[in-house]
């Protein structure tokens, strides 16, 4: 894969209550990823970006909610988020990373 595909397969981390949780718990990190990237991408992305071992990828595609607004009814983007389980003793620091 190259550089250039790395840079826009992930979109940045997706931080909520349940994705600390999970972080804290299971060593999973959360992702934003583009809607066309794949589990592979995803996996070799995060271990390029972060020099860390990936065990698996799991990814969910979010639907846009709609939403009422002066102008009648609009509706959000759809995304997709992937959740990505790290081997044991692996860990990536969002504040130190570079």
């Amino acid at each position: 894969m190259n550089q250039e595909r790395i840079f826009k397969v992930l979109l940045g981390p997706h931080v909520s209550e349940k994705a600390t949780v999970l972080a804290e718990t299971n060593s999973q990190i959360v992702f934003k990823v583009d809607t066309t990237a794949t589990k592979l991408e995803i996996k070799k992305a995060v271990e390029q970006l972060f020099n860390v071992k990936v065990d698996r990828v799991s990814t969910l595609n979010v639907k846009g909610k709609t939403k009422r607004t002066v102008r009648g009814l609009g509706k959000r983007n759809d995304w997709k988020k992937a959740y990505v389980s790290l081997e044991p003793g692996q860990d990536i620091d969002f504040a130190s990373a570079e």
